[in-house]
């Protein structure tokens, strides 16, 4: 199939899986269970989000998919094959986009992918063919031969999902995909996943701090937490699941929070001077909340209420905010793009 001839959505036209694992685990030296028993699958033609705090085992599931280790114990299936038995197989039908920048920076848009088509074994004849087709698709025609230090940060995610499609891979694994990007570039990647998956069906697996991107993007999500997999649905179902407002409390000193009653809501979170409490009606529960500080003398600075979002399905099941850790990985990202833009 040529990953540049558009057909019609696998969405609609396939029941088949792209990924199916079933009790799938990877245990390491000391019985450290990286993963512990998941089970799960990936229609063919779906966007499907992978979410988790850094150890969660996100990173090893990935490898394992990718054949780049080898399961402990479990099933799993890329497009119906055994990647313990097919593992050559399955790669070639596999792209992989790392959230560290991959692409040589000293090079110019066309070589960076005319060395990716020589690893990737793509005949010769083929191999100009491909990447011009690639380049165009991602917008990068006019600057094919210009060299990767002068690209902006989304340039050069572009470029590497360019690079990904010279090998036309059926299932695309992006890790971090937009992180540490201005709001314009990180649109203009979500915008090129959208109708690569839209015209094309091309399956995709995300990992992602962004629940912004998750809930955008995402057909289905998964989110992890110690090996296993806490909860899995549609954004919009977990959103429902989680329910009601959330209200956040700010506190002007630290405090004991005592038992708080179970009527008003449940403290999702308790930091030192904020802490935030689920509710069925976040209107009625303010005044209930500020007469019970009130009543045990602790001073609040401010309340403020919200909807529930991803972020708080993710720390309803995680125990905290996708969004703490998200901020180390931009700054690793950033770092990552102007070290190779000098």
């Amino acid at each position: 199939m040529d990953v540049f001839r558009p057909r019609e959505s696998a969405k609609t036209a396939l029941n088949n899986k792209a990924i199916e694992a079933e009790n799938l685990a990877k245990i390491y030296r000391g019985n450290i269970k990286a993963v512990d028993g998941i089970t799960f699958s990936i229609d063919q033609g779906e966007i499907f989000g992978l979410l988790g705090p850094n150890g969660a085992g996100k990173t090893t599931t990935i490898k394992m998919i990718m054949t780049l280790t080898t399961k402990t114990s479990g099933s799993l299936h890329v497009f119906g094959l055994d990647v313990s038995k097919y593992s050559e197989q399955v790669r070639k039908m596999i792209g992989y986009i790392p959230q560290s920048i991959s692409v040589d920076a000293d090079l110019t848009a066309y070589e960076n992918l005319l060395i990716f088509s020589k690893l990737s074994y793509v005949e010769k004849k083929e191999r100009d063919s491909r990447i011009h087709k690639a380049l165009e698709y991602m917008g990068l025609s006019a600057r094919k031969d210009e060299i990767v230090k002068r690209y902006s940060g989304g340039m050069m995610r572009r470029l590497e999902i360019a690079q990904a499609l010279v090998n036309h891979p059926k299932l695309l694994l992006l890790d971090e995909p937009s992180i540490g990007l201005d709001p314009s570039s990180k649109k203009q990647v979500w915008d090129s996943i959208r109708q690569l998956n839209q015209e094309f069906g091309t399956t995709i697996l995300i990992t992602t701090h962004d629940m912004n991107e998750a809930d955008e993007l995402c057909d289905r999500i998964a989110i992890m937490s110690e090996g296993k997999i806490a909860v899995m649905g549609t954004p919009a179902e977990l959103k429902r699941e989680v329910g009601g407002d959330i209200i956040t409390v700010e506190m002007s000193d630290s405090y004991h929070i005592p038992s708080f009653p179970k009527v008003i809501g449940k403290i999702i979170r308790n930091d030192d001077l904020e802490i935030e409490i689920l509710t069925e009606d976040g209107e009625q529960a303010i005044p209930l909340i500020a007469d019970f500080f009130r009543g045990h003398g602790i001073s609040v600075e401010s309340i403020s209420i919200n909807k529930a979002n991803l972020d708080d399905v993710f720390m309803k099941y995680a125990k905290r905010r996708l969004t703490d850790e998200m901020f180390k990985s931009v700054r690793k990202t950033r770092r990552d793009f102007a070290r190779h833009s000098r």
